[in-house]
């Protein structure tokens, strides 16, 4: 397995993890993002996030798409938006790579957090996310407006 950083040339594989995510968590149809506007929005002249891919026998089988947010309490932090593996290369540790890769870039990054979101239902992912210690606080709710 090799991690490394995405190119632009990962885009369509990208994209193609979101919709497979975005079928597992029950909105196949949410997803609106482009090829075009992510090779922007990643590469472009105002780069607004970074990805790390994990690659088995040159296939894409899993990613993790982070961008830098900031706490008025802690100050700059590291959004993990989404850390996905295609379903069947789940368990032969891309997930544990591309985790530990983000931890990385946030200390790199001088991040003070790094923070993500998790449905309750996804307990795998729970359990995951909870063999480091991660604090999973239930107490906040998410807002979220639409802006088109």
């Amino acid at each position: 397995m090799i991690l490394r950083n995405a190119t632009e040339h990962d885009i369509p594989a990208l994209l193609t993890l979101i919709k497979e995510l975005a079928v597992f968590e029950k909105a196949p149809n949410e997803v609106s993002n482009t090829e075009s506007r992510m090779l922007e929005d990643g590469f472009g002249e105002k780069k607004i996030f970074d990805a790390f891919v994990a690659e088995i026998d040159g296939k894409i089988v899993g990613c993790a798409v982070v961008y830098f947010r900031y706490s008025t309490w802690k100050g700059g932090c590291l959004y993990l938006e989404d850390l996905i593996i295609s379903e069947p290369y789940r368990g032969l540790g891309a997930g544990t790579l591309l985790f530990e890769r983000c931890i990385q870039f946030a200390k790199e990054t001088n991040s003070k957090l790094m923070v993500w979101q998790v449905l309750d239902w996804n307990t795998p992912a729970i359990d995951f996310y909870k063999k480091y210690n991660a604090k999973l606080d239930g107490e906040w709710i998410n807002g979220t407006l639409q802006i088109d």
